[in-house]
């Protein structure tokens, strides 16, 4: 097993994971900031906790070794898998911590499973309090978004830069399913905020191509 705060590799499929450490951050936006959304609530949030993310975007090798098929219209081993439900992500976390247990390999009371909205959020900023991680803008080469492509259609995950902790294609690529049900930001500080209780949608981020 791994150390805590310790970068590490699921052995089977070649899945990098990386430490977050805890900390306090803004989430959501200033009202100056341009192209901002009328649910971008800016509130502080701090988490309390460290946690493991996925340094790149899941792909369809290690979606078909988990689950045994590749829904992804965009065929290639190594791009994103896409096409797939909150639930059935939810269900490919449930499968690989069964199989990471049975190997031995999972410390004791941890498990596989989505980000939070805020945890999402942190990884992405990676410190910084711009509008994307690289700056208040993208460029054709930090990003593989729609607006800057002619091709239209997923890329390679790791193709473009990791933003300042390391993580890759957190804007651009595919959306990314978080933990949390969609709903209100809450307008005051917030420590470890899972969202609302309920609710008729999921939290998508990241944009796509």
């Amino acid at each position: 097993s791994s150390a805590e705060g310790k970068a590490f590799a699921i052995a089977d499929l070649s899945m990098e994971m990386l430490w977050v450490e805890p900390g306090t951050f803004e989430m959501g936006s200033p009202t100056t900031e341009a192209g901002r959304g009328s649910d971008e609530a800016e509130h502080n949030v701090t988490l309390t906790k460290g946690f493991y993310l996925g340094q790149y975007e899941v792909t369809q090798t290690q979606w078909e070794k988990v689950m045994g098929d590749n829904p992804s219209h965009f065929k290639g081993a190594n791009r994103p898998v896409e096409k797939v439900s909150w639930t059935e992500v939810t269900s490919f976390c449930e499968k690989l911590t069964e199989m990471e247990s049975e190997a031995g390999r999972l410390p004791a009371g941890m498990a596989y499973q989505l980000p939070t909205e805020a945890q999402w959020e942190y990884a992405c900023r990676a410190g910084t309090k711009t509008a994307f991680s690289f700056g208040d803008s993208l460029t054709s080469g930090q990003a593989n978004t729609s607006s800057r492509r002619r091709s239209r259609e997923t890329t390679d995950v790791g193709k473009y830069p990791a933003n300042g902790w390391g993580f890759h294609d957190m804007h651009g690529n595919v959306w990314e399913w978080c933990a949390d049900w969609y709903g209100d930001y809450p307008t005051g500080a917030a420590r470890d905020p899972v969202g609302p209780a309920g609710g008729s949608a999921r939290v998508l981020r990241g944009g796509s191509w």
